[in-house]
């Protein structure tokens, strides 16, 4: 599947997901560029930022690796010691952590149901154009 989006600030987005990529096993990339830098995130190095600073001087400009383990890290306090990973079954202890906690503050969780509703509004919308020899589908 592929499809580009708008946002309501008029940025571009494009969104492709394959099962048949040879080589890759779980790879979820998600990328921003923007006019000052870049930033990606790979599932598959899923402790791991890739960071570019375009106001950095042109003899050292260059992708950095953030590593997300650091003390810093909302979540390694309940972990392991700083460096060492977080995989995959973290992210869902962590889910049920910020839901419970949401719960007993009584503050919004978030994503909400409204977001997976906003997700599948989007899904349809590009079934519908997929269906309609592509065309766009305003949300």
């Amino acid at each position: 599947a592929l499809f580009i989006g708008r946002f309501a600030s008029g940025a571009l987005a494009t969104y492709e997901a394959t099962r048949f990529a040879l080589g890759r096993k779980n790879a979820m990339r998600v990328e921003i560029n923007g006019e000052l830098g870049s930033l990606a995130f790979d599932f598959e190095s899923m402790n791991e930022l890739s960071f570019y600073d375009g106001t950095d001087e042109d003899q050292t400009a260059g992708f950095r690796r953030v590593l997300v383990t650091e003390p810093t890290h909302p979540y390694i306090g309940a972990w392991w010691p700083p460096g060492h990973i977080i995989g995959y079954e973290h992210t869902f202890t962590h889910e049920v952590y910020d839901l419970l906690t949401d719960i007993h503050n009584g503050t919004d969780p978030t994503p909400s149901f409204a977001d997976g509703l906003q997700v599948q509004r989007v899904l349809a919308a590009v079934e519908s154009s997929a269906g309609d020899e592509s065309r766009w589908v305003s949300l």
